[in-house]
């Protein structure tokens, strides 16, 4: 993603807005108001006027945003030229799910490489992937310039793998664990907690419903 001084917060909604406006554009769309958004992505209309704000005047009074004018903007924004290659250190269900999910199809991004311990898996295809063994980690990542890595192994492994990750000259990890890995600055770190994200989920399903009683 192009440098820009944006919340962290705008910057997460930036790939929903491409995508939905790819589909506008698909459907012969040429332009589109922020109240018309905001219905399609289910964000409040006052905060797409102002994420848009932070690049500058994307639209028009009265007339709205260009479709395609927006959806290349963003593309330049997020880089959606580039096709970045992933590495995926953890071939178990998880990390089958996600080689299944087949990022490039809807993304800059595909996953090149993923690596496991598994001697039965090593050194064979996994959906169009090639799997490598943990010894070839940092040769791999180098080969192919690989610069962000998906973490799905078990949390006592994590800490260690990031430390490897980071030596290897990874500048993005994407972690599935549970644990908080300490990592160098020049390395950011995305972290998906599937387990936190369901107990948000219910607690907030579980206090609606003590408030409609």
């Amino acid at each position: 993603m192009a440098e820009h001084d944006i919340p962290r917060a705008t910057a997460k909604r930036l790939p929903i807005y491409y995508r939905y406006l790819n589909l506008l554009l698909d459907s012969g769309k040429t332009r589109v108001s922020s109240n018309e958004l905001a219905e399609a992505v289910k964000f409040d209309a006052a905060t797409i006027r102002r994420d848009f704000s932070y690049f500058g005047a994307l639209g028009k009074r009265g007339y709205g945003y260009d479709v395609e004018a927006l959806m290349n903007f963003f593309g330049r924004i997020l880089d959606q030229d580039t096709l970045a290659s992933v590495a995926l250190i953890g071939v178990g269900n998880l990390g089958q799910a996600l080689l299944n999910f087949n990022f490039h199809q809807s993304s800059n991004a595909r996953i090149s490489a993923a690596f496991d311990i598994n001697e039965d898996i090593i050194n064979t295809i996994q959906a169009g992937v090639p799997v490598y063994s943990m010894g070839d980690l940092e040769d791999q990542i180098t080969a192919q310039r690989i610069e962000v890595a998906i973490v799905t192994v078990p949390s006592v492994a994590a800490q260690d793998l990031a430390d490897r990750l980071a030596k290897a000259g990874i500048k993005g990890i994407l972690n599935f664990t549970p644990l908080r890995l300490d990592v160098p600055a020049s390395v950011r770190v995305q972290n998906v907690d599937l387990t936190n994200e369901l107990q948000t989920l219910l607690y907030f399903i579980n206090n609606v419903d003590l408030a409609n009683e």
